[in-house]
Formats: C-alpha cells, structure tokens, sequence
C-alpha cells in the first residue's frame, strides 16, 4: 500500500490516507499518454467540413476552348480549376473518432494520476462541504492547497462547487464518472476529493493489480 495525504478544506494536513500500490507506482508511458489523448482531440472533432466538387457547381459544360494550339494548358469546361469552380480530392464531412482498447484506458488514466503524484502536484481533500456558490470561497481554497492551475474532481453532483469555480481561469472542476487523461494533463495540479479517488481507484481497477 502506498500513502497520501488528506487535506482540509482549509489547506491542512488531516492525516495520511492509504491507496492501491499501483496506482502511484509503475513506469510512466509518456507515449501511452500521447496516444490517448491523441484519440481523445480526434473524437472531439466535429467533421463538418466541406467542399464542392464539379459535380456540385453550376456551369457549362462546354470546353472553353481547344484542347491544342492555343499554348495555354489543357482545359475542360469552366467549372474545374476556376475561381468559383469545384475542388478536386477536398476535404468532406467523415468520422474522425476511433476506439481505443478498455485497458489501455485504465492505464493511461493510472499512469496520468502517477505522474501528477510524481511531480508533487496530486492533492486529495476531504470531501468539500460547500453551502454556497461563491467564486471567492473557490479562489480561497486553491490558494490554501497552493495551487495557481487545478483540475478539481469531485464524486457527484454539486452545483455549489461546480458554480464556485466555473469563472476561475486556469481551474475545472470535473465529475469523477468524466475524469479524462487529457483535463488531467492540461492543468498544473489533480485535486481529488476522498469520494473521487475511491471512484479512480474503482475504475482503474485491474490495471492497478
């Protein structure tokens, strides 16, 4: 078993708390990494662009002119190679995403929250009792944890947390269920409460044994 740290909501050490082993332990895959978030940005991409091909465009048909003689280049009709006219192999609405293997998922999200650890950048709190929607009460709260970039990842629904820290540049607050390695790389910091981190552990699961 390995150790963290708990910390208050004010920024105190409460105790040390004991996870899996193999979630802080193991080689850091750097190209696993980029793999997955690689796949990830692809998924994202909407694929909605579009140009019109010959066939799409209004025009005449008729050559403009003779195929020889003229010194100029071989031309068909109008509609081709013209300002205005169809594009020849141009970009068309298609599918981008592609599905990676379940437990090269598991290990990318262990190997990220390895490395936050391994950079001193891993905080777990105690579960956040906030009553009110305050983006102050957010602001002060990182400052305590020392933290100037965040991913918080809380356990379920909060909309007092969620609102608190929706305005703050350079934070995110995430529900665990979408915890991604790509929101885990953007940020400085990986701020778990203990409900979050019992979930990562639950998820990562055999990757971690």
């Amino acid at each position: 078993m390995s150790t963290l740290a708990l910390f208050s909501q004010s920024g105190k050490k409460v105790r040390d708390i004991e996870v899996a082993e193999g979630l802080l332990a193991g080689p850091i895959r750097k190209s696993l990494l980029y793999y997955i978030v690689r796949n990830q940005l692809a998924n994202r991409r909407a694929g909605t662009h579009a140009t019109k091909t010959r066939a799409m465009v209004t025009g005449s048909t008729k050559k403009i002119y003779r195929q020889k003689g003229t010194g100029n280049a071989r031309h068909g009709d109008i509609k081709a190679l013209s300002v205005g006219g169809g594009r020849i192999f141009g970009p068309h609405p298609r599918d981008y995403s592609y599905t990676t293997p379940k437990p090269a998922k598991r290990r990318a999200l262990q190997t990220a929250v390895a490395l936050k650890n391994k950079e001193g950048a891993l905080r777990v709190v105690e579960n956040l009792t906030w009553k009110e929607m305050k983006t102050k009460q957010a602001i002060d709260f990182f400052k305590a944890l020392e933290c100037k970039s965040a991913l918080l990842v809380i356990g379920a629904a909060d909309q007092a947390v969620e609102r608190s820290v929706r305005n703050l540049k350079g934070f995110k607050v995430i529900r665990v269920e979408g915890l991604n390695v790509y929101d885990i790389l953007k940020y400085e910091h990986l701020v778990l409460t203990e409900d979050a981190l019992k979930a990562v552990v639950e998820r990562v699961g055999a990757a971690i044994q």
